[in-house]
């Protein structure tokens, strides 16, 4: 977004939601590039932050949390997962490369009991794994009554979900963007979720939190998280103006803060102005000639003995 200028006061509207603080640096490219995607100060991108907030939304129903697994942590996510205080904490990962995790293990082979984890955090996993419905499965085995799993993939809309877990890794890289990726999912993924007995609804940060707020977090307009509970079938997704209400909040709290940020930019272009008139007789008073008499500040002195 555009900085709010002023004299040695120069900001950017935008907050990061993962770490929790007002940044005042230019966001960073992310790792394909595009612009504004990292944190300056915490590395996240628009995925932990959007993780952040939807966290902080579905708040009710995290609370007293028994087991939470995460599914090939990062160092962005695992923090905003660890401020849940769950009695217990799973990280997962398959080993193939330097990941800090509890414990090495597939997707299709969970190493935890029927319906014991009341969270699990899936992000970018599932187009690795060529056998993806025996993945969705587990994580619908392993959900406790209560569970919620939020889980993220690489979506192409309008279309139906294009895999081959036989092709050449060059071939991958062409076809679904990265040399381990097997598939490029599409519409059907909410009736996948629902063969597996997952039931879904999709969540967007405009729906969540409205535009105003994706742009003050730095979000994606187009990420899509699904919040999927044991069951079946695909609930409504959310579309803008149909959340709970957290999305004209944060309208409302934008709004009175560019409202409070227009008059203290006001407050200090005067505070600048005056400034320069002060220097200004300032020097005026300096460089009075001395063939006009005695300095303006020595009349103006004896002025007032007078």
């Amino acid at each position: 977004m555009q900085g709010v200028t002023g004299s040695r006061h120069d900001v950017h509207r935008a907050y990061c939601a993962a770490c929790g603080t007002r940044v005042s640096r230019e966001f960073r490219p992310g790792p394909d590039g595009r612009p504004g995607a990292k944190c300056p100060r915490c590395g996240s991108l628009e995925r932990h932050r959007f993780l952040s907030l939807l966290l902080g939304a579905l708040g009710p129903d995290l609370r007293d949390l028994d087991t939470v697994v995460e599914i090939a942590p990062s160092r962005q996510s695992t923090p905003l997962i660890d401020r849940l205080g769950a009695r217990r904490r799973v990280r997962l990962d398959l080993g193939h490369d330097k990941r800090d995790v509890d414990a090495l293990a597939s997707l299709t082979a969970l190493p935890l009991r029927d319906a014991s984890v009341d969270l699990l955090v899936c992000y970018h996993v599932l187009e690795h794994v060529p056998d993806d419905c025996t993945a969705m499965r587990e994580i619908a085995r392993v959900l406790s009554p209560r569970g919620i799993a939020l889980l993220e993939v690489p979506i192409r809309m309008g279309v139906a979900t294009e895999e081959d877990p036989l092709a050449a890794p060059e071939d991958r890289v062409r076809r679904f963007g990265q040399a381990d990726h097997v598939r490029w999912y599409g519409d059907d993924f909410d009736d996948r979720l629902a063969a597996a007995g997952l039931a879904s609804v999709r969540v967007t940060p405009p729906a969540l939190v409205g535009d105003a707020a994706v742009s003050w977090f730095h979000l994606m307009e187009h990420e899509v998280v699904w919040v999927a509970r044991p069951g079946h079938g695909c609930a409504t997704p959310m579309l803008p103006g149909s959340g709970s209400g957290l999305a004209a909040a944060f309208d409302a709290l934008l709004a009175d803060l560019a409202r409070a940020e227009g008059r203290l930019d006001r407050a200090r272009a005067r505070v600048d102005r005056l400034a320069a008139q002060r220097d200004a007789l300032r020097a005026r008073l300096v460089v009075a000639p001395a063939s006009a008499g005695p300095p303006m500040l020595t009349r103006l002195r004896r002025a007032v003995h007078l």
